[in-house]
């Protein structure tokens, strides 16, 4: 019974390594769709651009991120610039920048 018990336990371990990294990649995406979108807004394509805003959307999406190349500084600048856009204080703005920031 205890080999049994062993091997759920190692099966369920490494499921639980292969899941992880899938888990970790999920909430990028939206992250990214909220950047581009904010990134939309600036550049003054509303909702009533909407052929113009397509397009830009499907530029920004398809954009690798730049990680290793941009300076803390940058992404400083970015980051702050993200969160002034979604109207965040406190903590919540806190943690969007810590997050923003370790990217």
């Amino acid at each position: 019974m205890t080999k049994t018990a062993g091997i759920v336990v190692v099966s369920l371990f490494v499921s639980g390594l292969c899941i992880t990294p899938l888990a970790i990649a999920g909430p990028t995406q939206p992250n990214k769709t909220a950047a581009c979108s904010a990134q939309a807004n600036e550049k003054g394509l509303g909702e009533e651009k909407d052929g113009e805003r397509k397009a830009f959307m499907k530029e920004c999406m398809s954009a690798k991120q730049v990680k290793a190349g941009g300076t803390q500084q940058n992404k400083m600048k970015t980051c702050n610039k993200e969160a002034g856009a979604k109207g965040l204080k406190g903590d919540e703005r806190k943690t969007f920048m810590s997050a923003c920031l370790s990217n």
